[in-house]
């Protein structure tokens, strides 16, 4: 099985710290989710290879060694919405 985020307000970007719905205005809690839940952006810190920008392009310095759980100095991350 899986695991998952739930669109929950936890995860939506108008949560706000105090626990107020900036789009709704009310206060709600992490278990909510409406119609208008927008996922939060995060930063995931996973670099290699197949988080890479470069993977499998003509622009990666290492082609012949380039896998997955592998690392270098040319790493670049993949746009967050990819």
């Amino acid at each position: 099985m899986a695991i998952r985020l739930g669109n929950s307000c936890a995860n939506c970007e108008n949560y706000k710290v105090n626990g107020i719905c900036s789009v709704h205005g009310v206060k709600v809690n992490a278990e909510y989710t409406c119609d208008t839940f927008s996922m939060k952006a995060a930063l995931k810190n996973d670099p290699s290879c197949v988080t890479c920008a470069k993977y499998e392009e003509s622009e990666c310095a290492n082609p012949k060694k380039a896998a997955p759980g592998m690392l270098c100095s040319h790493w670049a991350p993949l746009n967050a919405t990819a």
